[in-house]
Order: C-alpha cells, then sequence, then structure tokens
C-alpha cells in the first residue's frame, strides 16, 4: 500500500526540517520526501495537506489507560481512540492498574488489548516497586524482556531514599529511566490543593511547593550519585525548574516533563471548574505557571506529556477533598501546546519537539521523527482552524476535563501509524 502527502508543512525537529514537501509511504515506511512526487508517479492515495502541518507522530510518555482493574473509567481501546484523535501515535501508559503492572503477565496482558485494539502503540511502564506499595523493587529484568519501556511508581512516591537509589543503580544497568512522582507525603499528606490563600478562603488543606521539590531535590542528588537514569514527572512549580536547571547545568542525568494544565492553568481553577481542576501536584500560582513556561523555552523540562487520567462522574461529583485526581488531556494537548507558540514561549518546532522526539529519546524509543526509512506514524493538523471544545464529543470514555467551552486552535485532520490512517476527521 502506498500513502502520499501533498504539499503540507513538514516540521520534523529531529532533522531540522521545517518546509513544504511531498511525502511518500510505501508498506508502512517513509520511501521519499520532496517536492513535487506526482500521484501517478506513487500509484498511492493522495492526501491534500496544503496548508496543514504535517509532524512526526506525537509520543505521549504519560498517559493513564486503567485498563486492566478500572474499565468504567476508560479502556485501552477507547485511551487509543482518543490519543489518535489528539495526534499521538504512542503512549506509555503508567502501572497503576488493577492488578498493578508489577509482572511480566500484565505487561503481555496491556500489549495483547493494545495490538487487538488495532489503533496505535501502547508501551506498557512498569512499576517501581511491588504493588506500588514502595518497599521491594519489582522485577526490572523480565518486564523490561516483556516489553516496558521504563519504571513509575506513579500515584504514589517512593519516600525510601534507599529504595530509590537501587531502582536508579537498576536503570543504568538496564538503560531504561525511572519516572519519578516526586511527592514528600509527610509535607502533602491530606492536602487537596495548592497551598496558598485561596486554600486557606476555600477552607481547603493546602499542599506546599515545598512538598515537590523536596523530592525533586533529593532525586536528583541519587541520580548524580548512581548515574542511573531519572526523569521528574508532571513539574509544577518554579521551585522544582530551578533545581532541575541546576542539575542540568551540572551534567547530571535528569530530564523532565510537564503537562499542559501547568503552563495553562493555575490554582484560581478550583473556583471556576471544581473538581475538575483537582490533580496531583496540584495546580499552583500564576508565578509558578510562568516558570514552567519559561522552563520549556530554555530546554530546562524537556517534554510535554499529558498525564490523561480518566475519571468517571461519581469520582469526580463529590466534594471537593473526596474527588479523584487528575484530568483527561490526550484531545487537548496539542492546541494547548499550540498556544505556546502563538505566545512566543516556544517556535513550532520547538513545541513539536517536546511532543515527538524529546519523549522518544527519553524513552529510547526510534520513534518521533520523518527520517526516510523510518516507520511512518505521523499527524497532520491544521494550525489555524478553531473550534470549542465540546466535552461530550470527546473521544474519551470519561468527560473530566476544565477546559470544556474553551475556545482552542489546532485541528488534527489525519494521524497515520505505520502507514495505515486510524484516524480521519470527517467534518
Amino acid at each position: 500500500m502506498k500513502l502520499l502527502i501533498k504539499g503540507g508543512r513538514v516540521v520534523d525537529p529531529a532533522n531540522g526540517i521545517d518546509e513544504v514537501l511531498d511525502i511518500l509511504v510505501q508498506d508502512g515506511i517513509i520511501v521519499e520526501l520532496k517536492r513535487g512526487i506526482d500521484v501517478e508517479e506513487g500509484g498511492a492515495r493522495a492526501i491534500d495537506a496544503r496548508g496543514k502541518t504535517v509532524v512526526p507522530g506525537l509520543v505521549d510518555m504519560h498517559v493513564h489507560l486503567r485498563e486492566p482493574g478500572y474499565e468504567h473509567k476508560e479502556t485501552i481501546e477507547t485511551g487509543c481512540l482518543a490519543a489518535a484523535a489528539g495526534g499521538f501515535t504512542a503512549v506509555a501508559c503508567m502501572a497503576n492498574t488493577v492488578p498493578v503492572n508489577d509482572n511480566t503477565a500484565v505487561t503481555r496482558l496491556i500489549l495483547e488489548s493494545a495490538k487487538a485494539a488495532g489503533t496505535i502503540d501502547v508501551l506498557p511502564v512498569g512499576a517501581v516497586s511491588k504493588g506500588l506499595k514502595g518497599e521491594e523493587l519489582a522485577e526490572f529484568g523480565p518486564m523490561k524482556e516483556a516489553g516496558a519501556v521504563a519504571f513509575c511508581d506513579d500515584g504514589n512516591p517512593i519516600m525510601d531514599s534507599g529504595l530509590m537509589r537501587t531502582a536508579l543503580e537498576s536503570s543504568r544497568k538496564l538503560g531504561l529511566p525511572i519516572l519519578s512522582h516526586c511527592e514528600d507525603l509527610n509535607l502533602s499528606r491530606g492536602g487537596v490543593m495548592n497551598e496558598g490563600d485561596l486554600a486557606r478562603e476555600l477552607g481547603l488543606k493546602g499542599i506546599p511547593p515545598a512538598a515537590e521539590e523536596v523530592m525533586v531535590a533529593r532525586d536528583i542528588i541519587l541520580a548524580d550519585l548512581t548515574k542511573g537514569n531519572l526523569h521528574i514527572c508532571h513539574v509544577s512549580t518554579a521551585g522544582s525548574v530551578e533545581l532541575i536547571r541546576w542539575a542540568k547545568a551540572r551534567a547530571v542525568s535528569v530530564t523532565a516533563e510537564t503537562a499542559p494544565h501547568y503552563f495553562t492553568l493555575t490554582e484560581e481553577a478550583v473556583n471556576d471548574c471544581g473538581t475538575n481542576a483537582k490533580m496531583s501536584p496540584p495546580l499552583r500560582t500564576a508565578f509558578d505557571r510562568e516558570a514552567v513556561k519559561e522552563g520549556l523555552r530554555d530546554g530546562t523540562i524537556d517534554a510535554i506529556a499529558t498525564d490523561h487520567a480518566p475519571h468517571d462522574a461519581a469520582s469526580k461529583e463529590v466534594d471537593f477533598p473526596q474527588a479523584s485526581n487528575g484530568i483527561i488531556g490526550l484531545e487537548t494537548a496539542l492546541p494547548l501546546t499550540l498556544r505556546l507558540v502563538d505566545e512566543g514561549v516556544l517556535p513550532l518546532d520547538g513545541a513539536i519537539a517536546k511532543l515527538s522526539i524529546n519523549p522518544s529519546r527519553i524513552l529510547g524509543l526510534s520513534k518521533g521523527t520523518l527520517s526516510k526509512g523510518s516507520r511512518a506514524d505521523m499527524a497532520i493538523f491544521d494550525g489555524k482552524r478553531e473550534f470549542v471544545l465540546q466535552k461530550a464529543a470527546l473521544r474519551s470514555k470519561s468527560r473530566n476535563t476544565p477546559f470544556d467551552g474553551w475556545r482552542l486552535k489546532g485541528v488534527v485532520e489525519f494521524t497515520i501509524v505505520g502507514g495505515r490512517i486510524v484516524y480521519e476527521k470527517k467534518d
């Protein structure tokens, strides 16, 4: 099968490409990138991409697909459909399922379910500790052999510094990263939103920025000690950004991600969105939001990941302290990231890099590029087209988003995985 993408603005940060080109795909592989490829020459189905942007398939290194165990919130199939609609061709799914992905049987089950869904690539993230209890290291080697691409106890911080040290030492030997949920439970326990004046006004217990920053500092020190592969998840505070910047200046092996809600929203969203603004770590202040943007701008923060966390209505339609943490994000990540381009925080290629090649490199994947000879994973979007987000139209099984009713810009029109069109916008 041949596919010809005609006349799009091809943006491939991995190869420094930003120009109008045609792309010819044959048997799932990119075989040519140049101007003026004729349909007759390729004998291919043609996609008219004039006025559109063609980018490597987006890679989300931090999602919760909920299966197995929480299929009423999301399944691998529905999560993959949502991802494809957002331009993602691969997602890395966290281990906090039931049963926990701390063994090869669950890793293989996830991969089998993803294969049955037949949409995008699903990359299992194994647990750092057995049962996510933070007491005993999971079996990294067998999970890697089964298909795990990283290890993380996301949702549960690893409070035991000795265990974290051992995990980082193992990560160095295996060549896979430890993705760290940085939270000191002694500082955050019982908190439900950012500590500050607003929390006091609302009568809600706060979580200080230090709860994140103390653990970021600890993990950086341990990464320097062990020379392990450390990745900091969902950075939300100015202090964390500064600590990571300091570590990188000293050549510590650390990378970091943030999520669109941390560079878009502040704690004030709790007033407007209620429990759809409750997440872990919590939304912070405008000062923190600007620091996160600066971290993206100067390269301190390497990647943008959604932390897609679907929840059923019963988990959110309760009093704020009892509500589950998290929001969905696969179908809003690209439009929200494009706002950074409009604001001048990032150039377009820089924004796309943080959604494609950078997370791919962190996870050691051969993805995130449109190189000749690479697998044809790509997204085609109209960066000028505006739309009003309607949560009822989202493909995720859950609807917990604070962006319902927002006017956004950037519509995905095609998502292609291995030369197959897995998503095509019909209107």
